[in-house]
This record gives C-alpha cells, structure tokens and sequence, in this order.
C-alpha cells in the first residue's frame, strides 16, 4: 500500500509540475474540497487560431473523502467528499491543437465495500464521450487525456 501511495504521489506531482494552464471557464459542481490552487491563465497569443470547444469533465467515485490532484482548466489538488465531479469547456489554442493539451485526475484511496482501502474510480468525459478511466480503481494509472 505504501508503495501504491507513493506511487501515485510521485506521478501527482510530476502531473502538477508538468500540466498546462489555461483559459476556460469550470462549473463545480459536487466540488466540496476547502480550497484549489489554480495555474495561471496563459495569455492568448496574437493571432494564435483556436480550436473548436470541447466541455472536459472529470470524475472520481468512491465513498469517504480524498485527496485528489488534476490538470483540467488549471492544476489543483483537493481534499474533497466522494464523488467528485468537475467540468470546464476547454478550446486548444495554437500548439495545443496538434500535440493535444493534456488533462488528468489523479485519485486518492476511497474505502471498498470489503472496508479495505483502494484507488477511487476515475473517469474523463469530452463532450459526454468517456475518453479515460482507470478500470474502476483496479489500475494505479491516473486518468489523462490529450485534448486536441
């Protein structure tokens, strides 16, 4: 379990430390963390061409509360009350178009029906299509996306 938890805290961070800001709005609904750092806007270059909109919605399921790490319209970590569910309508802008723009949740451990710590279940959705999960919690992979 150990191993399990650094585990996903080193690919957190590296996730973190690797995500893109971003201009688009977010809707948080079922967002009951206390607070989210959130990554600088990135200013729109002139004449950069903007991709069509896509509405990104990140998922996790479980029971209990949770730390929680994502990249979707801005980078934050949160300790939030399962399930969890955020949305932002997201337009890739210039580079981001061809080599995508990467979105992620990175679940914590919710409480299995057996009472046994496990990964909370993930899923990503664009525009209502799921894109990511990670096989209800039995992966340790986080759940990312490129979104081009």
């Amino acid at each position: 379990m150990r191993k399990t938890v650094m585990a996903v805290v080193t690919v957190a961070t590296a996730a973190l430390l690797a995500g893109c800001g971003g201009g688009g709005k977010s809707d948080d609904k079922g967002d009951k963390g206390a607070s989210a750092s959130q990554g600088a806007k990135a200013e729109p270059q002139e004449g950069a061409d903007k991709g069509a909109s896509h509405q990104v919605t990140l998922e996790v399921r479980g029971k209990g509360t949770t730390q929680i790490y994502y990249n979707l319209d801005g980078n934050g970590a949160q300790q939030v009350t399962l399930p969890w569910k955020r949305t932002a309508t997201i337009a890739p802008e210039g580079a981001e178009r061809k080599v995508g723009r990467l979105v992620s949740v990175v679940p914590g451990s919710s409480q299995a029906e057996n009472g046994m710590l496990r990964a909370a279940s993930c899923t990503i959705l664009v525009d209502g299509k799921k894109v990511a999960d990670n096989q209800d919690g039995k992966s340790n992979k986080p759940c990312e996306y490129k979104l081009k």
